[in-house]
């Protein structure tokens, strides 16, 4: 026997949130109800889950905002990191994100070190410009500044 159910959320391989589909009787008594994925197709499920989307939408819109406003923040500011040098203005070691994550926070931009983006660690002196993904939407970039020691 199938039964319709109103999905309250993402569900891999069986659709998305506000997708009604049917699914075997026993999927949605054991797993998908109790789980508060998915709920019986009726007008109050289809507000509540309306309600829910809005609620959803603008706590997404806040996020999005704080991480915009932390891009402008970035935008402005530069790190300095003084590293030990060999010859020819290479590292002894490399500057990492932890590194740069280190620099932002004494200057008191807290940024995990897992949204800095860098293809492969810096291995001389310069300037550059490192990428920070702070949302899916927003991204920003702050300025590095490696030098001799």
């Amino acid at each position: 026997m199938a039964t319709e159910v109103l999905l309250m959320a993402d569900v891999k391989d069986l659709g998305s949130e506000g997708d009604v589909v049917s699914v075997a009787d026993g999927y949605a008594r054991n797993y998908l109800l109790p789980q508060n994925l998915a709920a019986p197709v009726s007008e109050a499920t289809r507000r509540r889950l309306a309600r829910l989307q809005e609620q959803r939408e603008e706590s997404q819109r806040e996020v999005k905002a704080a991480a915009q406003a932390l891009a402008d923040k970035l935008a402005k500011v530069s790190c300095t990191i003084a590293v030990k040098t060999a010859e020819e203005e290479h590292l002894y070691g490399s500057v990492t994100t932890a590194d740069i994550s280190a620099s932002l926070a004494e200057q008191g931009i807290e940024i995990d070190r897992h949204v800095i983006v860098l293809e492969h660690p810096i291995k001389e002196l310069g300037c550059y410009n490192v990428p920070v993904t702070l949302n899916a939407n927003v991204e920003g970039s702050v300025k590095v500044w490696v030098v001799e020691e």
